[in-house]
């Protein structure tokens, strides 16, 4: 083997380069509340303790989703799906609110989604419900980011 196969550590090197050159310091990792990744540790707790409320929530919901499909009843499908949304957007607002995740988009779709269900229910136009629906879900994305913004120092989301 030559001489250039060999792999050289970073002592090595510097000590060739330089022998008075210290070792670069190590990377410090940057403040809590500047972070672009949030670490499970700081995942808000649920209102209602240890509790896997939303977990079963979660469970019934898909329980009732597939019952409804196996016996293609349109109410029990429908309750099923209301369940597991409720219980997704639950913990998205609780994440959200606490600044651990920016789920500003999904809180806004909701916002837009109850909307544009109020007016369909009260016999709005197409068109009415449709303007509705984009505009309460522009106003709530942009509230909603900037609520995040303020929870974390700045940051106007986070992964």
């Amino acid at each position: 083997m030559g001489r250039r196969s060999r792999k050289r550590s970073i002592s090595e090197s510097l000590s060739e380069r330089e022998p008075s050159a210290a070792p670069p310091a190590p990377a410090r990792p940057a403040p809590a509340t500047l972070r672009r990744r949030a670490p499970s540790s700081e995942r808000p707790p649920a209102p209602w303790g240890s509790f896997p409320l939303g977990e079963l929530t979660t469970l019934a919901g898909i329980v009732l989703i597939v019952v409804g499909f196996a016996s293609q009843a349109f109410r029990l499908l429908a309750v099923g799906f209301a369940l597991v949304a409720l219980s997704a957007c639950e913990l998205a607002l609780r994440e959200h609110l606490a600044g651990f995740r920016s789920h500003s988009s999904l809180l806004g779709l909701l916002g837009g989604f109850i909307a544009g269900a109020a007016l369909v229910t009260g016999g709005a136009p197409r068109i009415a419900v449709i303007v509705a629906a984009l505009v309460v879900f522009a106003i709530t994305f942009v509230a909603m980011r900037r609520v995040f913004s303020r929870k974390t120092g700045g940051l106007g989301f986070r992964a």
